[in-house]
């Protein structure tokens, strides 16, 4: 383990605290990256449980596009290959009032080799109807409108 994996969940609570207070309203994105087999892929993080779609933060001066191609490059080991159409535009409020999120849906893509520095404990492909034990309510959310099987909402 290096000493950016031992630090990380020691001073990202702190980070996120920093960011809510200088930023009226944050933005996130999240894909769900779609296999030929239909099955997506999902990532737990070494700082928090569960499985989740890759996605992060989108940066001052960022696109939501150019935040998406460079978090699943990191994450998920995926690099866009062409449209990323919008699932649904979600305000994450239990985190903090002012964080919404954004969940594309991804087809069109090629593999690399991620590099997320740590962040990523573990990634899979997994059946979207079924996923794994762990998945966050959020994530079984999302994965469950892609399918049809709930309607869009607008909260995470």
């Amino acid at each position: 383990m290096n000493w950016r994996q031992r630090i990380e969940p020691v001073i990202r609570p702190f980070m996120h605290a920093f960011w809510r207070l200088s930023r009226g309203t944050t933005l996130g994105v999240r894909a769900i990256v779609v296999r030929k087999d239909g099955h997506v892929i999902l990532v737990r993080h070494t700082y928090v449980g569960g499985w989740h779609l890759p996605g992060g933060g989108v940066e001052k001066g960022e696109s939501a596009r150019d935040a998406l191609a460079h978090e699943l490059r990191d994450e998920a080991g995926v690099v866009l290959a062409g449209e990323a159409p919008v699932l649904g535009v979600y305000a994450n409020h239990r985190k903090f009032r002012g964080d919404h999120v954004v969940v594309c849906i991804v087809r069109n893509w090629s593999s690399c080799t991620p590099d997320a520095d740590g962040e990523i404990a573990e990634t899979g492909w997994f059946d979207p109807a079924d996923p794994p034990k762990g998945t966050t309510p959020a994530t079984r959310g999302r994965l469950a409108e892609y399918l049809g099987q709930a309607p869009v909402v607008d909260v995470w």
